[in-house]
């Protein structure tokens, strides 16, 4: 018989930030998620990936909730201050992608604060502790520049335009370490 005790993980469904409180997404969060969704605002450097519907961020919100089985998924981004809801992201292991899947949208009106930068720092840290061994990726169109810059804020490294596994055009590949084959 081992004396050996086994290893917490650390839990990532709360990350508290400077500024932001970051809770794994909830069907509570149906109504603040689905107004940044549908917001055309939210989508303009992918108009087709708008919300038309409630039931569209619904079954999104569901895909999310399931996906904290494998111990990270999307958070709901509130201001610490205040509980403002200004956005949803986080990390998502995608097989196809290699690793963790960056992902964030925020609501317009909180645009230029920092706030991407700051939620993005949080899920790349989350990833790298849960699992070191892959890398983080964000694939980013190459007219959507205040992602690219948030990017280079990150220090992710970008492998140019490369096709994109899902959507049939090339999308600028990033990622927070040195990747064979890019």
């Amino acid at each position: 018989m081992s004396d050996a005790q086994p290893i917490d993980r650390p839990t990532f469904e709360l990350v508290l930030t400077e500024r932001l409180e970051l809770r794994a997404v909830t069907p509570d969060d149906l109504d603040e998620l689905y107004a940044i969704n549908s917001d055309p605002g939210t989508w303009r450097h992918q108009p087709e990936g708008r919300h038309a519907a409630p039931v569209t961020t619904k079954e999104w919100i569901e895909r999310a909730v399931a996906r904290w089985d494998e111990g990270l998924s999307y958070w709901t981004a509130r201001l610490r201050s205040d509980g403002t809801v200004v956005g949803v992201g986080g990390v998502q292991h995608i097989p196809a992608f290699g690793g963790w899947n960056l992902y964030y949208r925020l609501a317009t009106a909180h645009w230029g604060r920092g706030y991407a930068t700051e939620l993005s720092r949080a899920a790349i840290e989350a990833a790298r502790l849960h699992t070191p061994q892959l890398p983080v990726v964000a694939w980013i169109h190459a007219h959507n520049e205040g992602s690219r810059a948030v990017a280079a804020r990150l220090d992710l490294i970008d492998h140019g335009l490369l096709p994109h596994p899902f959507y049939r055009q090339d999308l600028h590949l990033f990622t927070d370490r040195e990747t064979p084959g890019c």
